[in-house]
């Protein structure tokens, strides 16, 4: 069982980031599953990662001042999933931190490639395989 069920994440402009993350993630098979104008729920079977402008119920004025980068890193089947990814977050307005590559220094196969989306958190697809 996967020791996290969701996360969220505060973004500047709903639409835009709304927009962003559903080509970036689609080579992915992640897509948006849940929509609430304000707020939005993407996933391959369930959604998992949340985007909102907030408030939400639990946050108070003050953690809505300044957005903080996060990382986050979706999973690919394939190297070509990963190069699909981040082909697809640069077409969508997304900006090279790190070009499709291996990354020896995590182990001898971590295949992953990085962007920055419009709020400047850095998403990442990662291939584990050889």
């Amino acid at each position: 069982m996967p020791i996290l069920d969701h996360v969220t994440l505060t973004v500047g402009d709903y639409a835009r980031s709304k927009a962003f993350y559903e080509k970036a993630l689609a080579p992915l098979g992640i897509k948006l599953l849940m929509d609430f104008g304000q707020a939005c729920g993407f996933g391959r079977d369930k959604p998992e990662l949340w985007f909102g402008t907030g408030p939400t119920s639990f946050q108070k004025a003050e953690q809505l001042r300044v957005i903080t980068p996060m990382h986050l890193a979706f999973s690919a089947t394939s190297r070509a999933e990963v190069d699909a990814f981040y082909r697809a977050a640069l077409e969508a307005g997304g900006k090279d931190y790190g070009a499709p590559g291996v990354r020896a220094h995590y182990h001898p196969n971590y295949y992953g490639a990085f962007v920055l989306d419009p709020d400047g958190h850095d998403i990442e697809a990662v291939f584990h395989g050889h």
